[in-house]
């Protein structure tokens, strides 16, 4: 039973985060974009885990619409 309640506590802990394989999935680019993005500063704000990367709905959103333009005309 403990074991459960642990599993469900690293659960809601990490609500609201999605590693980077998902997010790449969702945006449509590769991991080594992502690991690039890192790199250069340029992608959404992150956390390390080890060797986990974890990405905050709320920073992706906030990135994605930094990058957002006007409409052209």
């Amino acid at each position: 039973m403990e074991h459960t309640h642990q599993t469900s506590s690293i659960k809601s802990l990490l609500e609201g985060w999605i590693t980077r394989d998902e997010l790449a999935a969702e945006l449509g680019v590769s991991v080594d974009t992502l690991a690039r993005w890192e790199t250069l500063r340029t992608g959404p704000a992150l956390a390390r885990v080890g060797r986990r990367v974890l990405y905050r709905h709320v920073a992706v959103l906030e990135w994605l619409e930094s990058r957002e333009r006007g409409t052209v005309q």
